[in-house]
């Protein structure tokens, strides 16, 4: 027995050697036992979706996508929640994320850090270690390093122990310490350069048998790569000509704060990026990010960044391909494989072909040829000669010709599908628990806060203390309270005039209450947090309590010692007309942190009975500090699930006792530079591409409207989707079959009749293509160029799984204009154009319309450039 356990002792040794993979590098690209790998990889975080069908989903669309790397950062402040205090369960099971992406097929980056930025409630470090006797973030600071390395080596022995390196057969083909520090090094000094070499010099240590890597780090040793995130990254060169040409964050759109409208990038400008960058030499590109997701709970940093964090992703929010984006990078990425041999291993040379027109070509021994002909003048199509053949680039776009031929992608042409993607309202339904049977409609309870000190204060101090130093992030909240006498001879009192409270914060937000009464509220912004506050106020003769509620929306996430940047209030003043100003600032002070619910965890299934709810079937409305409960039976269906919560204030939400997070849909300025339709060329900026001036933050539409749409042919905007405003994602596997406890805690009043569940559904398909569209199939490009290989245009429609085309609403080939939801006919029409579509696309799931003389009249308007447009409804 023991010879035979011996036996497969050695088998499994045997085994597991065979499935490692040797990974190095040259100034090329990576080499992965021996071969030049192109790499398209995608920002997936685990913890900002969710295990179960999220996970293996994300990763599968990735995948179909044609990424073949997943990347993910590591978040310490979620898993070393005190000092040697670790948790690896539900959202932040990182070795569970990790086999799911190894059973998928495809390699991973994990980025340790342990600083991640990231718009992550306090860059992912814990806030815990602040306040570690001298200990300084991200320099030269012993208490730093020690809890540092601590946690990295805690993190690669989890990997090793799991075999989940490269080198052992796992996924993992680098690894990243520290993040975008380069700039900020000159912050800290030569504590700032000394930190950057020990915090490589400690990862390359740990003996993982991968490279690593350090983003944004022009200083990086020998033996790390530099590597480079920017919404461009064409002319980044590493700091050595032994390092391969990294890009390690390709932003496709942008994170959202509270208050501000929502940042779109076209996928136009997207693809051009990528094919810039391959052309010059690149060989690892990473979306940041491929998939956003939610920022649950209170992980959201910023401060002032939302619960959403979309991201105008690939894949939205909810875990739903974007398209077209999705789809047109899906092409792109198919473009870039045909010509990987040649890319890794060929030599390259640059042609000019005008003032902003050049060409890369690149060849290789054995004959191969791959070209990409790029024009970015940001106004004017040019035709160029390249090899004695004519060739058509629009403005700002990058075409490939994968044999130096034949073009079979541009950057702007896009020709992949759009979905009609709605968020469908379904009222909340009462759920059979004990408590409501024999009721009818929802019976919602309330817990109503009181305004200032509930239970014994934890402190009174004279003057103010900073805000986050007092709660340490243990809660958004901090009362401040105090007291002041009026006396009867007060002129106001008589409602001659009225005192008027005067606050000074540096941040974030307050609700200010006068005898238990709400007087009104403040808050600053994404880009600057302090905010001061006027407000008329009612007071009474004799004893008055004045009772602040300050509140952070999250804690800074970067910046230069950005640890040490503090919120709370600085200055309280009373503005009267007998006795001018009454200057409260050096006042005794008292204090309480948090909320009563939020101590006794009624959110919580354990906490529900800490309290005495008030049972009623028409809950208070614009009632502040309210919490409100409710059994609700789950959304029908299977569709992703969002909680509409438009109506209501400011606040947090629960189902289950898991954290949906803040909400709060606060109006965007009026004033902001919103558009409908986005021009793609040109260099891309958060703010180019702004919608939702003047409306609330994630707010819910009136009517609901596509995810996006296709622009026709040859202009150079695209109309901008809509965000799913309002909705507030609910994981399905959160939801139990009945039984569902929905929490909310409302802050200064809202409606709760008017809370809905929405159901995210693609509920159409849209595709509007040129017959000049580039659409060659690869492997006609290896046989002689006649007339039955060249260019066959095609449509290509899919609806979800389970779902097939019911109707056709649209088909058009000649001339249609018009965008998806909105095409009519032009003057030039093929009259069998929707049976055609009708024939090869009905009762299917997916269908492939080729513009062809076998399915259109090719007689009519025969020196037009014909189009075909479809609209098709899902069911």
């Amino acid at each position: 027995m023991p010879h035979l356990k011996l036996f497969f002792l050695l088998i499994s040794i045997f085994f597991t050697l065979s499935l490692a993979a040797n990974v190095t590098y040259d100034g090329r690209s990576l080499i992965i036992d021996g071969q030049r790998k192109l790499l398209i990889s995608a920002s997936i975080h685990y913890p900002r979706s969710v295990p179960g069908f999220m996970w293996p989903g994300l990763v599968k669309t990735a995948k179909e996508g044609g990424v073949n790397v997943i990347e993910t950062y590591v978040f310490w402040n979620g898993h070393e929640l005190s000092p040697g205090n670790y948790y690896f369960g539900g959202r932040y099971d990182l070795v569970k994320y990790v086999k799911i992406v190894q059973q998928a097929g495809m390699y991973l980056i994990l980025r340790i850090g342990p600083f991640v930025a990231a718009e992550w409630n306090f860059g992912g470090v814990p806030v815990w270690l602040h306040y570690v006797p001298g200990t300084v973030f991200r320099t030269n600071s012993e208490p730093f390093k020690y809890h540092m390395q601590k946690f990295m080596t805690l993190i690669v022995n989890m990997m090793k122990k799991e075999k989940l390196f490269a080198s052992q057969g796992g996924p993992i083909i680098l690894a990243q310490v520290e993040n975008e520090y380069g700039y900020y090094e000159q912050f800290y000094g030569e504590g700032g350069k000394a930190y950057a070499m020990w915090a490589a010099n400690m990862a390359v240590s740990q003996n993982i048998g991968v490279p690593w890597i350090m983003c944004q780090q022009y200083d990086a040793p020998d033996n790390v790569i530099d590597t480079c995130n920017s919404f461009y990254c064409d002319q980044f060169k590493p700091n050595s000509p032994n390092k391969p040409k990294m890009w390690t964050e390709n932003w496709p759109g942008w994170f959202k704060t509270f208050g501000a409208p929502d940042p779109h990038r076209p996928p136009e400008d997207i693809a051009f990026s990528v094919a810039r960058f391959f052309q010059k030499g690149g060989s690892l590109q990473n979306y940041y990010m491929y998939h956003g997701g939610t920022n649950f709970g209170r992980t959201a940093g910023g401060p002032f960044i939302t619960t959403s964090y979309d991201y105008n992703a690939p894949i939205d929010e909810y875990g739903l391909a974007r398209l077209p984006k999705w789809g047109h990078l899906k092409e792109l990425h198919r473009a870039l494989k045909s010509c990987e041999h040649v890319l890794l291993y060929g030599e390259t040379i640059n042609l000019s072909l005008g003032r902003s027109q050049e060409v890369n070509v690149y060849t290789d021994s054995s004959g191969g040829c791959a070209a990409f002909i790029s024009n970015v003048d940001e106004k004017e199509d040019k035709i160029v000669v390249f090899q004695n053949v004519s060739y058509h680039v629009p403005a700002w776009s990058v075409s490939i010709l994968p044999d130096c031929k034949n073009v079979i992608f541009n950057t702007a042409k896009v020709g992949s599908q759009t979905s009609r993607v709605e968020m469908l309202p379904e009222d909340l339904q009462p759920s059979l628990v004990p408590s409501n049977k024999g009721l009818k409609g929802l019976q919602w309870e309330i817990f109503v806060e009181k305004a200032g000190i509930w239970g014994v204060s934890d402190f009174v101090k004279n003057g103010f203390v900073d805000h986050i130093n007092t709660t340490k992030d243990t809660t958004d909240y901090l009362w401040y309270t105090v007291s002041i006498t009026v006396g009867e001879s007060e002129s106001f009192l008589n409602k001659t005039s009225q005192p008027v409270l005067l606050v000074e914060s540096k941040g974030h937000a307050l609700h200010a209450f006068v005898n238990q009464k709400l007087q009104g509220s403040a808050s600053g912004n994404g880009s600057h947090s302090p905010f001061k506050f006027k407000c008329p106020i009612s007071l009474k003769a004799g004893k008055n309590e004045i009772a602040l509620l300050s509140m952070t929306v999250g804690l800074p996430t970067a910046g230069p010692f950005y640890e040490w940047v503090g919120a709370g209030l600085t200055s309280v003043k009373i503005k009267s007309s007998n006795n001018g100003i009454l200057d409260l600032s050096t006042h005794p002070w008292t204090y309480k942190i948090g909320l009563q619910g939020e101590h006794l965890q009624i959110y919580k299934p354990e906490g529900l009975n800490s309290v005495k709810w008030l049972s009623t079937p028409e809950p208070p409305k614009q009632q502040p500090l309210t919490w409100y409960k409710v059994a609700v039976d789950p959304p029908s269906g299977d569709e992703p699930v969002g909680l509409d919560m438009v109506h209501m204030g400011k606040g947090l939400a629960w189902l289950n006792g898991e954290e949906i997070g803040r909400y709060w849909p606060r109006k965007s300025s009026i004033h902001d530079k919103c558009v409908q339709e986005c021009n793609y060329r040109g260099k891309f900026m958060p703010d180019k591409c702004f919608t939702g001036c003047g409306e609330p933050t994630q707010r819910s539409e009136k009517q609901t409207k596509p995810d996006a749409f296709l622009k026709p042919i040859d202009e150079p905007t695209t109309k901008i989707p809509a965000f799913p405003r309002g909705k507030y994602h609910v994981p399905r596997s959160w939801f139990k079959p009945s039984g569902n406890i929905l929490v909310i805690f409302e802050e200064k009043g809202g409606d709760p009749t008017m809370i809905r569940f929405s159901k995210r559904k693609t509920t159409g398909v849209c595709a509007l293509v040129s017959e000049d569209h580039p659409t060659f199939e690869l492997e006609s490009l290896h046989k002689d160029a006649n007339e039955n290989n060249k260019n066959k245009a095609t449509i290509h429609l899919k609806c979800p799984e389970n779902t097939h085309i019911s109707s056709v609403k649209f088909a058009s080939y000649g001339t249609p204009t018009g965008k998806c939801g909105s095409y009519s006919q032009g003057d030039c029409h093929d009259p069998n154009s929707a049976s055609v579509v009708e024939k090869l696309c009905l009762s299917k799931n997916d269908c492939a319309i080729e513009l062809t003389e076998k399915n259109f009249s090719k007689d009519s308007c025969p020196s037009t450039t014909k189009k075909l447009a479809v609209e098709a409804v899902c069911s």
